[in-house]
């Protein structure tokens, strides 16, 4: 399908976008994700809520105190956008930085550079200078707009300079610096009529597997996401107030708390940090009704006794990590909540399978989200039988598009998103998640899934993480290795390490049991709170150097 004429001055972002042959198939198979030729995303969502909504209407919170309304959220935004091309000098197709944690300050300026036809950047706060080097060399921003308090990370790093760096500071009345700068400017805007097919995004991912990619999304995208899982399975209404702790600079994070509340008209409370039990204060807090958090969020929620606080939730979406059977079990007889599961990849921008109420089936993932397909694809490429294990293969109106075509050809497979997940499907079309597939352990010629052994130890009343890996073993090609998080005050010896062992030889098949199995005090977690399997990995290859040095 031929992309639409671009109003990108600056064709960086065109040029680096992965040879046609390499993209995925693109498919629009129902009427709400067909959009007209020229399609500004923020446009779309902030003055079309205003529009449909009224400017008075809350829409964006943070615990600090502060609230803004949709037509002051519009108006600063529109203020930022005139900066940025009349102060700033950024010309559509422009890349701009983003840094900061959650606060409406952040979404602002991702809609501010939207609508002045730049594409957003937005990178985690808590990345070091050497980490945010590889993603500043591949986007090439001309600007960054960062939070005050964590500017120090990005001054000097080529191609900024302190002149390009512009901060915002979310404690001040004025809002710092760019505050300043945009109070001298109109509270309206004409937006830049960008192509639907124009880059609005680049989004790394988050880089569980070891060094982020950067993902390429058009203005379409960002509002496709909201009008298939949103509209179809989450189904927001305006009296929603959505929360959670995933990140904006994850793609997950920006549907479910800026992307899907503005577009069906909700409010949002934006948490710079929550553990589970501050995250259940402030859903009691704020009438919080649409919750966006990781399983190990609502586990720890109601292993704290908290359950209670969440009787205002009326849909909890659990992403990120594999939701076991026993968590969503636990989570509706302690909290009457029937988590909302599912899957999604910043490469596919959010969820593309999951259920909702009557349709769930606990332990499975899901079927495809209206406007979605997928298949089970077998080590040949071909489509693995009903019931057979095998690759999870996506299409639909969104799609993998690495910038300057980087590791394209590792995730689409003959016009197949391929998630590197292990699947089977069922004969009713439900998908019931086994393990990534690099996290598939074989062992003595069995498959065992790392998510499986990972949910039986958690199962056990003194863990409260556990994370499993295979070590390579010279007689049986691996052998399943676990790392347990105690609870406090128990004490992990011996005697306990065997206790555990025995536990999930009593719960699965015995072959499955850890056979080593080490404690410590915190698991390797990204900033959105996935477990980092690749670092637990690195962790064993350490210690077996060090044993056989």
């Amino acid at each position: 399908m031929p992309l639409g004429s671009t109003a990108h001055v600056d064709g960086f972002a065109r040029a680096s976008l992965p040879a046609e042959e390499t993209w995925p198939t693109i498919e629009f198979t129902i009427p709400d994700v067909v959009y007209p030729d020229r399609l500004n995303a923020a446009t779309e969502l902030i003055n079309g809520a205003v529009a449909s909504f009224g400017p008075e209407r809350v829409c964006m919170r943070a615990p600090a105190g502060t609230t803004w309304s949709y037509g002051e959220v519009l108006e600063r935004a529109n203020q930022i956008a005139h900066v940025l091309t009349e102060d700033l000098g950024i010309v559509p197709g422009n890349r701009v930085l983003l840094r900061g944690p959650n606060t409406p300050w952040l979404a602002i300026v991702w809609l501010a550079v939207l609508k002045a036809g730049a594409i957003a950047v937005t990178t985690m706060h808590v990345l070091r200078a050497a980490e945010l080097t590889p993603i500043l060399a591949a986007t090439r921003p001309q600007l960054a707009l960062c939070d005050s308090r964590y500017v120090d990370d990005i001054v000097g790093q080529e191609p900024l300079t302190r002149e390009t760096v512009v901060t915002f500071d979310v404690d001040a009345t004025d809002g710092g610096e760019l505050g300043r700068l945009a109070a001298a400017h109109p509270t309206v805007h004409d937006d830049v009529q960008t192509s639907a097919d124009d880059v609005a995004l680049l989004a790394p991912t988050s880089g569980t597997t070891g060094t982020p990619k950067i993902t390429v999304h058009f203005h379409r995208d960002i509002l496709a996401n909201a009008d298939t899982f949103a509209r179809h399975v989450l189904r927001p209404v305006p009296d929603d107030v959505f929360s959670g702790t995933p990140p904006l600079a994850f793609t997950f994070g920006l549907g479910g708390l800026v992307v899907f509340p503005l577009r069906f008209g909700a409010s949002t409370v934006l948490i710079e940090r929550a553990t589970p039990s501050e995250l259940a204060d402030l859903a009691e807090r704020y009438g919080i009704t649409v919750m966006f958090t990781a399983p190990t969020a609502y586990r720890a929620i109601i292993r704290e006794g908290a359950a209670t606080k969440l009787s205002g939730v009326r849909r909890a979406v659990s992403a990120g990590e594999h939701l076991s059977e026993a968590v969503w079990r636990d989570v509706r007889d302690q909290a009457g909540l029937e988590l909302i599961n599912g899957i999604g990849s910043t490469e596919m921008l959010h969820i593309f399978i999951s259920a909702a109420d009557g349709s769930i089936r606990p332990g499975s993932t899901g079927r495809p989200v209206p406007g979605y397909r997928a298949t089970i694809l077998d080590d040949d490429g071909n489509e693995a039988p009903v019931g057979a294990l095998g690759r999870l293969a996506v299409i639909g109106p969104t799609g993998c598009r690495y910038l300057h075509g980087d590791r394209q050809g590792k995730y689409v497979e003959s016009g197949w998103n391929v998630t590197g997940d292990t699947y089977r499907r069922d004969e009713d079309g439900y998908f019931w998640y086994e393990a990534r597939s690099d996290s598939m352990i074989i062992s003595s010629g069995y498959n065992i899934g790392a998510p499986e052994v990972e949910s039986a130890l958690c199962a056990h009343r003194d863990v409260l993480e556990a994370g499993v890996v295979g070590k390579p073993d010279a007689e049986r090609g691996a052998i399943v290795t676990a790392f347990v998080v105690l609870r406090d005050g128990i004490a992990g010896d011996d005697a306990k390490r065997l206790e555990l062992q025995n536990h999930v030889k009593a719960t699965l098949a015995p072959y499955k049991y850890p056979r080593e199995l080490h404690f410590a005090e915190a698991l390797p977690r990204n900033p959105s709170g996935k477990l980092q399997h690749f670092r637990l990995r690195e962790l064993l290859a350490t210690a077996t150097r060090k044993e056989h040095a």
